[in-house]
């Protein structure tokens, strides 16, 4: 065992900061420095920078129609990328690196020059544009093409079939996936990638030929072509994409995921920056404990110690060596447990993924204080470090296609044939200890109830179509069936267990796990579920499968009806988003809505043909309402968010009219808050930073519209404008997770569901409010990592059974609710987002 691995945490010391942070340089059982720095996951900018637009579209002229894609299936296939004008403004310039404007005219160049090329069209950005997957392969004719997706399907479906495949297992091209550029600002990967594709595609040695003859290289030369053009992180829509792999709110992670799952790649690397020393996974414990990790580490090791070999050979003292977390980290500080990065979710998927992250920084303010000259130098040799570990991966994969291709049919296999999470013994590659020891119980099956057992039809549509997308079977119960003494009727959908991808059902599905006092720290978030914040009810078979007649899922059945008969008014609950959106639509045209409570409304007979079509577009349910209800009109919402980009994006797409405001735009005069109902603050607002014509301003809006925060930045707005008389106390700042909540109060509270997802969570305590929400009253955390600031400071102990929520009456006269829970976090926890809604409706008057 590596002693170097113990379990001190080279974060642990900052890990409290929400902001970016600068590593402690770890030391190796050899005594070497590696001085490696890392953005903190969540970054500050969530708390601190109002989000001003989120997804901008293009002009009409740039969106024009995407060529279509060759006919044939043979390779190559030549299709005549789109050019867009020069860009002078794009911020890979200055660093002597291809701009986006450049990369389509040299893919078009290289398809004339070599019959090795292809270039198609994968998906497009939040701004529109063109997203390419290039294939570098031996020419096939269509018959040659056909036949090796023939073999792809066969090593997924009938992996048993697979092994047997002679011709498979001499002639099926291996495939090999490179993703690069996923955050913006972090550009050398894809010049990289361009470097390794020019010299496949024009090499006449022997060697190459050979390669290129029995493997198929796929390159998505750039994830985020809006990132790369401003020079951001982000997407156009103000996400990390590499965040997104969970949930595929955006359309960059969703077309890599149809990239990842069309290509079925045996290794692939994702290319980053910017570590200081050049950083090479596999990484840290805790490892995601649904996968094969075992057919995973014993490539990743050598793989990585492989590309290790190649930046040393490039000379630079800058490359002399690389971090390896998995050899070189403590456990927790580099980890792969989450699904939500590129490399992680590819495992899932067949893959032996590894983040690459290339050393010398050329971004944030290096980008504008560094000479030209000294950032063009780091960027080439960042572009150096880029092409070699790509090359050398490419070798990894010829060299040891066999194993490789042995190892991915054998995931396959356990999941068909349902066998155990992998044991694996200390010592099985250098430096495997206890401490890497991460493994689950899969269930037998899982199902999710349809009709009046269903907590939310348009949730358990929502989620089933999401497990399709990622390559989960589904079926559907053709009759109804019983199941460990309960009933289901028939169309209830079956996650059967014994599939191929059983690893990426469960991580999705389970509840997860509470891993707080297995490492000291965590990157990014620790805890998720879909089964518990998606809004669906889904139920877990431990031991045994449906024994029902099935069909497979390909798309979720309508989920939409209205079910009171004619003449009756109609009654719509609000316990999804789906539900928000139709209210909103009806809103929209101006129909007379009317609230009986927060969380259910009344629309009027008449307006019978406007819900059926509401039911018929967001798959909601409208029943029939009480006859003696009555109720105050409801009208939408204006909404003045200062709040973070997810925050935006998850408002717009429930259908509220949002206008985006900050401490700046308020400040020099520019926010319209004319008619404003509600504002919402979590992000970029500080009141007592505002002048006094702003302050003014603001005073005046806050006399008669309501207020929503969330998190730290809110809890500060409503103590200096004096609005609820609530103390907010500060969990641990990396605190995050999946927690156990108990809902009390009529607004949030009604209805909502009993977990929530928390991340530098905040409970409220005082007198002169309503409790919406409380934290569990035992250990609240289902999942995730939870640790106290300090002893009996912060931690999980103090905020059982605390106030998670609060509402009321504000001091100036309006109403209020306060969040210290995330219930639109990334847009993931979908279940959650009624209860915002709810408090916006409510807030408002």
């Amino acid at each position: 065992m590596d002693l170097s691995r113990k379990l001190t945490g080279i974060l642990a010391a900052g890990i409290l900061a929400a902001g970016s942070l600068t590593v402690p340089v770890p030391v190796s059982a050899a005594g070497r420095s590696a001085p490696s720095t890392r953005d903190f996951a969540n970054g500050p900018e969530r708390n601190d920078i109002a989000a001003l637009t989120t997804s901008l579209p293009l002009t009409a002229a740039a969106r024009a129609a995407t060529p279509a894609a060759a006919k044939h299936r043979g390779y190559p296939r030549r299709t005549g990328l789109r050019v867009y004008p020069e860009n002078p403004a794009d911020k890979s310039i200055k660093l002597g690196l291809v701009p986006y404007h450049a990369i389509a005219p040299h893919l078009n160049a290289l398809q004339r020059a070599s019959d090795r090329v292809s270039a198609e069209i994968a998906g497009h950005s939040a701004l529109g544009r063109d997203l390419y997957l290039v294939t570098v392969t031996a020419p096939e004719t269509a018959a040659e093409a056909t036949r090796q997706d023939r073999w792809r399907a066969l090593i997924e479906n009938d992996p048993a079939a697979a092994r047997r495949d002679r011709a498979l297992a001499r002639d099926y091209k291996t495939p090999v996936w490179i993703n690069a550029n996923i955050h913006g600002n972090e550009w050398e990967g894809t010049d990289g990638a361009l470097r390794v594709i020019e010299r496949l595609a024009t090499a006449t040695d022997t060697a190459t030929a050979r390669l290129l003859s029995r493997t198929r290289i796929y390159v998505t030369v750039t994830n985020n072509p809006d990132g790369r053009i401003a020079g951001t992180r982000a997407n156009g829509a103000g996400f990390d994409i590499n965040r997104d792999h969970a949930t595929s709110s955006q359309p960059e992670s969703r077309a890599v995921r149809d990239v990842v799952i069309a290509t079925q790649p045996v290794v692939m690397l994702d290319e980053h920056g910017y570590t200081g020393t050049t950083l090479i996974e596999p990484a840290t414990p805790p490892h995601g404990q649904n996968y094969e990790y075992d057919l995973y580490i014993k490539h990743a090791l050598p793989n990585a110690l492989g590309m290790e070999a190649a930046i040393q050979k490039l000379g630079y003292a800058e490359t002399a060596r690389a971090d390896i977390p998995f050899r070189d980290y403590a456990p927790g500080d580099w980890d792969d447990w989450p699904p939500i990065f590129t490399p992680m979710y590819a495992i899932y998927q067949g893959a032996v993924g590894h983040t690459v992250e290339v050393p010398l920084q050329v971004n944030g303010g290096l980008y504008d204080s560094l000479p030209v000259a000294e950032l063009r130098r780091r960027s080439g040799i960042n572009t150096a470090v880029a092409a070699s570990t790509i090359g050398a991966a490419i070798t990894y994969a010829d060299t040891h296609r066999a194993q490789l291709l042995a190892d991915q049919i054998e995931q396959f296999r356990r999941g068909w044939a349902g066998a155990p999470s992998p044991v694996i013994p200390d010592g099985y590659v250098d430096g495997f200890g206890p401490e890497d020891h991460y493994s689950t119980t899969f269930p037998r099956a899982y199902v999710i109830p349809a009709g009046t057992a269903q907590r939310s039809p348009a949730a358990a549509a929502r989620l089933v179509d999401h497990l399709v997308a990622h390559d989960v079977r589904v079926t559907q119960a053709k009759v109804p069936f019983a199941l460990n003494g309960k009933k289901y009727p028939a169309g209830s959908y079956v996650v059967d267990m014994h599939q191929p991808k059983r690893g990426l059902a469960n991580v999705l599905l389970e509840a997860g796990r509470d891993i707080s006092d297995l490492v000291p720290q965590m990157y990014d978030i620790s805890g998720w579920s879909h089964r518990l914040l998606w809004g669906a009810s889904v139920d877990i078979s431990r031991t045994a499968a449906p024994r029902t007649r099935t069909k497979p899922v390909t798309i979720a059945s309508p989920t939409g009806a209205v079910t009171a008969t004619p003449g009756r008014n109609l009654s719509l609950t609000l316990r999804d988003a789906a539900d928000v959106r139709a209210l909103n639509s009806l809103l929209d045209q101006g129909i007379t809505v009317r609230r009986t409570d927060a969380s259910t409304v009344v629309v009027p007979a008449a307006a019978r043909r406007a819900a059926q079509d509401a039911a018929s577009r967001f798959g909601v349910r409208f029943t029939a309402a009480d006859r003696k209800a009555t109720g105050t009109v409801v009208t939408r919402p204006v909404v003045a968010a200062a709040a973070a980009a997810d925050e935006l994006f998850a408002l717009r797409e429930m259908g509220f009219e949002v206008r985006p405001v900050s401490t700046a735009l308020l400040n020099a005069g520019t926010a319209d808050l004319t008619g404003v109902d509600t504002l919402v603050v979590s992000s970029g607002l500080s009141y007592s930073q505002l002048n006094t014509t702003a302050k003014a301003t603001l005073d005046a809006v806050l006399t008669h519209a309501g207020v929503v925060t969330r998190g730290s930045t809110g809890a500060a707005f409503n103590t200096a404008a004096n609005l609820l008389p609530a103390t907010a106390v500060a969990g641990r700042g990396d605190a995050n997770g999946v927690v156990n909540v108990t809902n009390t109060g009529p607004v949030v509270g009604a209805g909502s569901l009993p977990n929530s997802f928390v991340y530098s969570p905040l409970w409220f305590t005082g007198t002169g409010f309503t409790v919406e929400q409380r934290y569990a009253a035992t250990r609240p955390l289902v999942a995730g990592h939870w640790l106290p600031t300090g002893p009996g400071v912060g931690g999980q102990a103090q905020a059982a059974g605390q106030a998670a929520v609060v509402s009321g009456t504000t001091a100036r006269g309006g109403r209020a609710v306060l969040f210290g829970t995330e219930p639109l976090f990334r847009t993931h926890p979908k279940g959650l987002y009624a209860q915002f809604a709810r408090a916006l409706y409510w807030s408002a008057g």
